[in-house]
């Protein structure tokens, strides 16, 4: 599952077992890259925030669907098998068509991963996340004057931004620390978009 010691669900105590509580799925299931964080849970609770309020809150304006497509991408770029794999099953379920999702899933090793989506902000946006991704040092004010020529208005230009930054934080710490699916429900995501408190996977 990992290189390091987790702590799983049963053997779990006291504040951490409260935190696998509230973010468990069906029958106990703590996904992996939570678990990776058992031995520091105060991690795990700053992580959950974030992930929650970047990706599952109601207050952003961007299509849930779009921001895993972001995160889908940026999970390739990095080579981390382990989100590519999570957030295509969230990205296939919320585009309800598989079709459409499988072209999706075979676009990602070319430049035509960019074609897929028909509105040109769309694939502005999918441009930004590989250049902040892999070449982040040369972003420029440019570039986000370039998204917001495309129709992003500056607030979903932050919310581009902490999505593919997130999904660099998550890659690194799951290929950091060698995290595998073994064991997980694939898949699986807090639901309730309205609640930031409510980290209950499914």
């Amino acid at each position: 599952m990992s290189w390091i010691k987790t702590i799983p669900y049963e053997e779990a105590e006291g504040p951490l077992k409260k935190l696998y509580d509230r973010i468990k799925g069906p029958d106990n299931n703590v996904d992996n890259v939570m678990l990776i964080h058992s031995l520091r849970p105060h991690s795990m609770t700053g992580h959950m925030q974030l992930y929650k309020n970047v990706l599952h809150n109601s207050n952003n304006t961007l299509p849930k669907w779009y921001l895993e497509a972001l995160g889908v991408y940026v999970s390739y770029l990095n080579h981390c098998d382990y989100c590519l794999q999570h957030h295509f099953a969230g990205f296939k379920r919320l585009i309800n068509n598989d079709s459409r999702a499988e072209a999706f899933y075979k676009t990602l090793p070319t430049e035509n991963i960019v074609d897929f989506f028909e509105e040109k902000r769309y694939r502005i946006g999918m441009r930004h996340a590989k250049k902040l991704t892999l070449n982040h040092k040369d972003i420029t004010q440019d570039d986000i004057s370039t998204l917001r020529n495309t129709g992003f208005s500056d607030g979903e230009i932050l919310e581009i931004n902490q999505v593919v930054s997130y999904f660099n934080y998550v890659n690194r710490t799951v290929v950091g620390l060698g995290v595998t699916t073994e064991g997980d429900i694939i898949g699986l995501s807090p639901g309730n978009s309205d609640d930031p408190d409510d980290w209950g996977h499914r």
